[in-house]
């Protein structure tokens, strides 16, 4: 079973903020979801073959070519850092 310490640790590592009620609520929740898996547990898969997916997928991605870019201002427009037109990064190599 799932205590409230264990959804705030999860809340804290996933960086959300949750009020009392919302604590209560996850807490009931997670571990109905997880009493569920303990059913699944119980059940023989001995002789299921073993799967990825439940149906058969494949991915459609475009090649990757390189193409000039129509407008590099709108690329920097959200950069946090720049100088001129390229992005500017903290140093990461040790001179010593």
């Amino acid at each position: 079973m799932i205590d409230r310490d264990q959804v705030r640790k999860v809340a804290h590592l996933a960086r959300l903020e949750l009020s009392s009620q919302e604590e209560e609520r996850f807490t009931a929740q997670l571990g109905d979801i997880l009493d569920y898996f303990e059913q699944l547990g119980e059940l023989d898969v001995s002789e299921v073959a073993p799967t990825f997916r439940a149906i058969d997928v494949s991915n459609v991605t475009r090649p990757d070519v390189l193409q000039p870019c129509d407008n590099p201002e709108a690329l920097l427009e959200n950069a946090p850092d720049r100088e001129g037109e390229f992005f500017k990064v903290p140093k990461i190599i040790n001179a010593d």
